[in-house]
């Protein structure tokens, strides 16, 4: 019999992206599995899916085949333990518009994994959700976790203003500086109202901030306590950061609350070079030239828009 608890050791990550998003999204997808896919990625790499906002849900493979006829023969080794179950068929994957399978199609399918589990089957609120998706020629069958939209429960915050950046960007941002969270030590040291601390917190990433405004670390100390969370936020100029870390991420002040000038932009560049040995850096200006200067080597970036008229832009920038 197969137990549900046993190891699973590949998985098959279901993603989504506005157009607008789609160098965002491949950036992420580079970090947390060194490769980019439109809709589907085959990993050993175990990420909680509610970690993206372009992940959709996690299988974890039990049983592949050519068929979905193979599959039905292999799931009756399940052992359910009492447990209720239900069988989805994956609407994201990578079949052409040719060969998509309609509405009612899914269902036999989903009908004739289900008939050969050897268990009760419940539409609503299953103890487990199965999941069955073709992929590159072969089917896969496994336990599904769908996402949280963690970061939509963010949007709305006590403090905010209207340049900062989005919830879901920031969520986006900390996976690419943070692929691996464990013992990683981060700093935001240029913080604002604290969107990145939370994202970051939620989860659960080591990470402190600090801003030179102490209006907006009050802001940022509000938002963090406001979500439950437990983070520290120093009023502290980057310049008087002593510590040291593993990754720094920047949102370059740009504007009425928080500004700088070019010499200061340099500055915050060089001393994030000092303070940590990987930057993440969000600009919506062009800042190669100072980024090679202070000692960087820019090994990967993306642009963001924020809409799809794409009025507004950022740059997020990797360097090491």
């Amino acid at each position: 019999m197969t137990k549900l608890n046993s190891q699973t050791s590949e998985y098959i990550y279901t993603c989504t992206h506005g157009l607008e998003e789609k160098s965002l999204s491949a950036l992420e997808q580079r970090a947390l599995f060194g490769e980019e896919a439109d809709n589907l990625i085959k990993s050993t790499r175990n990420i909680d899916p509610s970690r993206s906002p372009f992940i959709k849900g996690r299988l974890s493979i039990l049983f592949s085949g050519k068929s979905v006829q193979e599959i039905a023969k292999q799931v009756h080794q399940i052992e359910l333990s009492d447990k209720t179950f239900k069988v989805l068929y994956i609407k994201i994957n990578d079949l052409s518009n040719e060969q998509k399978i309609e509405y009612a199609e899914r269902r036999i399918i989903e009908k004739e994994i289900g008939w050969n589990i050897i268990g009760e089957a419940q539409m609503k609120n299953p103890d487990i959700l199965f999941g069955i998706v073709p992929f590159k020629g072969r089917w896969y069958f496994g336990t599904y976790q769908e996402s949280e939209s963690v970061w939509l429960h963010h949007v709305k915050k006590p403090q905010e203003y209207s340049t900062a950046i989005s919830t879901r960007l920031a969520r986006a941002v900390v996976n690419i500086a943070v692929p691996y969270p464990s013992g990683v030590r981060v700093i935001d040291p240029c913080c604002g109202i604290g969107t990145v601390l939370v994202e970051a917190l939620s989860m659960g990433i080591q990470i402190v901030g600090s801003d030179r405004n102490p209006l907006v670390v009050k802001g940022s100390r509000e938002n963090i306590s406001y979500f439950n969370y437990d983070g520290l936020v120093k009023v502290q100029d980057i310049a008087e950061e002593e510590g040291h870390y593993d990754v720094a991420i920047i949102d370059m002040p740009y504007n009425i609350y928080s500004s700088a000038t070019p010499e200061e932009q340099f500055a915050i560049i060089k001393h994030a070079k000092r303070i940590a040995d990987r930057v993440v850096i969000l600009t919506i200006e062009d800042m190669d030239e100072m980024i090679l200067m202070a000692g960087f080597k820019i090994v990967d970036r993306c642009v963001a828009h924020k809409g799809v008229k794409k009025l507004f832009s950022r740059q997020v920038i990797v360097c090491e």
